[in-house]
């Protein structure tokens, strides 16, 4: 299998760590561990890591603080493993920067899922490793999940899908408003990008959980409400970037137990 690169595990349940060290072993990574965060920092700053797995509850400083820290030097895609799935800990580990999270206990094969559908998206990397998906056996780009044939937003040249002044080009992962840079997660434009090409379907939580996820998450995988609150949290930050209108959304419309949708376009904005 090819090399994938470094990955860190920092955690301090021996037996969770052990597994995490062979599930991420088999798949190709070369391997680090630590048991506390301050020594798991050290490790993935000197191992320049492409790839962390990330414990919440750790003896020393918790996971935030150590994901806080690995972000003034590190671009590594990291998952954020955890025995709590409240709102508030998805949204303190999302907007601290982590890529994902997997609540505990987990399946082998959902975290080898989980890290493919990140590791799969474009991005610029701070240690130069760039892994193949070829190597996890994925397809090239998530397809867009549960949509209706319609309309796409206005595509004014291939890659770029426009609404209401709203423009974003899926060749270079960038978004503008009005001509005004948009600064978006991964998983954000994963979800604006999905929305743009529905051309005004709904799409529900759980499309909108594959959409971010890939294609390991097909149609018979369970999604369990932390994957649906997360994606929430997501729709939630990227309104609040957009400074969409509640009452009269211009981008993003909730389709009330159901799901999200695209605005209908605006004459104005046309």
């Amino acid at each position: 299998m090819d090399d994938l690169g470094v990955a860190v595990v920092i955690e301090d349940d021996a037996d969770v760590r052990n597994l995490l060290e062979g599930v991420l072993t088999q798949a190709g990574f070369e391997v680090h561990t630590a048991d506390d965060g301050r020594s798991g920092v050290e490790v993935v700053r000197s191992k320049q890591a492409s790839v962390v797995t990330l414990d919440i509850g750790l003896p020393d400083i918790d996971g935030f603080e150590v994901l806080r820290r690995i972000r003034t030097f590190s671009n590594a895609y990291v998952v954020m493993l955890t025995g709590r799935t409240e709102e508030p800990d998805l949204l303190s580990a999302l907007n601290t920067g982590a890529d994902d999270y997997i609540a505990k206990p987990f399946r082998p094969r959902e975290l080898r899922a989980r890290v493919a559908a990140m590791m799969r998206r474009p991005r610029q990397e701070a240690n130069g490793l760039r892994p193949s998906p070829a190597a996890w056996g994925q397809a090239a780009a998530p397809a867009a999940w549960g949509q209706a044939a319609a309309p796409a937003a206005a595509p004014a040249e291939s890659g770029i899908l426009q609404h209401n002044g709203l423009r974003l080009n899926h060749r270079t992962r960038t978004v503008e408003v009005r001509g005004e840079p948009l600064g978006l997660t991964r998983s954000e434009f994963d979800l604006l990008h999905v929305l743009l090409k529905g051309g005004g379907a709904v799409c529900t939580r759980a499309d909108l959980v594959r959409a971010v996820r890939g294609e390991f998450y097909d149609h018979d995988t369970y999604i369990s409400e932390a994957d649906e609150r997360a994606v929430e949290v997501h729709v939630g930050n990227l309104r609040r970037k957009l400074k969409e209108d509640q009452l009269a959304p211009r981008w993003l419309q909730t389709v009330r137990g159901v799901g999200y949708r695209l605005a209908p376009r605006r004459p104005d904005d046309a």
